[in-house]
């Protein structure tokens, strides 16, 4: 007869991604989605906010997870968080690591009969690898979104700037008519720039938080205008062009691929997934050989070789661009 706990380990987990990204909807309400029509941004200033108020919650969200680097735990969600733009503070971050973590120990004391240690360990590991986990998710969803609609916003800072609009109000533009998430940082940067703060100098460090280097590209260009002078148009049109062909050549190389990344998590993970069937379809099955004196050094060389699988793998697809 087959076993239900690794069904209930699987909704229990499951619970835990879904309640994380409820609270943080219920705590910052539907404007913090990427599918929100209207930027997150104008929607603040919209219900009254004030324009400087709106600049300095989204520059301290934006910025404040590198610096808490040095707390417990944080360190390996720091950089994700930053990507991400999470909004929840790192102290609210951690605290919602704890009670999900406690909410999952629960969980596996109503529904199995694990000894409180597998459950205590369980727990924790749902609890933080589920906030990784979304938070991974977000960095990757967001990230990507800034890479598909870059092109386009750069395409239309061109049309302003050859319309006769200055720089800073090109900016301006491109965040009232994108949506997020590239929309609001080129809000804050529209906003810094009124405030005193150098273009290039903003579009640096946006480059330096989200670690993209078509931002990086467009920063370099921005600077040696203002330094050089020039048509910065043009400097962006050919600009646009780059980044649209890089675009498209990443797609083709993860296209191209797929089939081998695939390949390696089926190889790495097929064996383990047999190992659970046969655990709760026979717990019995290898009871015969438990004792043997090269059973233990056999499982260790077998995940041993499942680790250089996903290394190598990897190595394989990692195609530098």
């Amino acid at each position: 007869m087959l076993s239900a706990t690794p069904i209930i380990y699987g909704m229990i987990f499951i619970a835990v991604l879904v309640l994380v990204e409820g609270v943080y909807l219920v705590a910052f309400g539907k404007s913090i989605s990427l599918n929100n029509k209207v930027n997150r941004r104008l929607e603040m200033l919209d219900k009254g906010q004030g324009r400087e108020d709106v600049l300095a919650k989204l520059r301290k969200e934006m910025d404040q997870h590198m610096k808490s680097r040095s707390l417990p735990l944080y360190s390996i969600l720091a950089d994700k968080a930053q990507k991400a733009a999470i909004a929840f503070t790192p102290q609210q971050l951690i605290m919602v690591m704890g009670a999900v973590s406690v909410i999952a120990f629960l969980g596996l004391s109503i529904g199995t009969e694990a000894g409180l240690a597998v459950r205590l360990l369980m727990g924790v590991a749902m609890g933080v690898g589920g906030v990784y986990m979304w938070v991974n998710h977000k960095a990757k969803k967001r990230l990507s979104m800034i890479e598909e609609q870059l092109p386009d916003a750069v395409e239309l800072m061109v049309r302003s700037l050859r319309t006769g609009y200055p720089f800073t109000s090109a900016i301006s533009i491109v965040s009232k008519e994108i949506k997020d998430p590239l929309a609001t940082e080129f809000g804050i940067i529209a906003d810094e720039a009124t405030y005193g703060r150098d273009i290039g100098e903003s579009l640096k460090h946006m480059a330096e938080r989200l670690d993209m280097q078509d931002l990086r590209f467009l920063a370099v260009a921005v600077a040696i205008q203002q330094q050089a002078g020039g048509n910065l148009a043009e400097i962006l049109e050919g600009l646009a062009k780059v980044i649209r062909a890089r675009f498209r050549l990443f797609r083709r190389v993860k296209a191209i691929t797929a089939e081998a990344q695939w390949s390696g998590k089926f190889l790495s993970g097929f064996p383990l997934a047999a190992l659970i069937f046969i655990q709760v379809a026979k717990p019995d099955y290898y009871d015969e050989v438990l004792d043997h004196p090269w059973f233990i050094p056999a499982c260790f060389i077998v995940f041993i070789m499942l680790a250089l699988n996903m290394i190598v793998m990897k190595a394989l697809v990692n195609i530098k661009v």
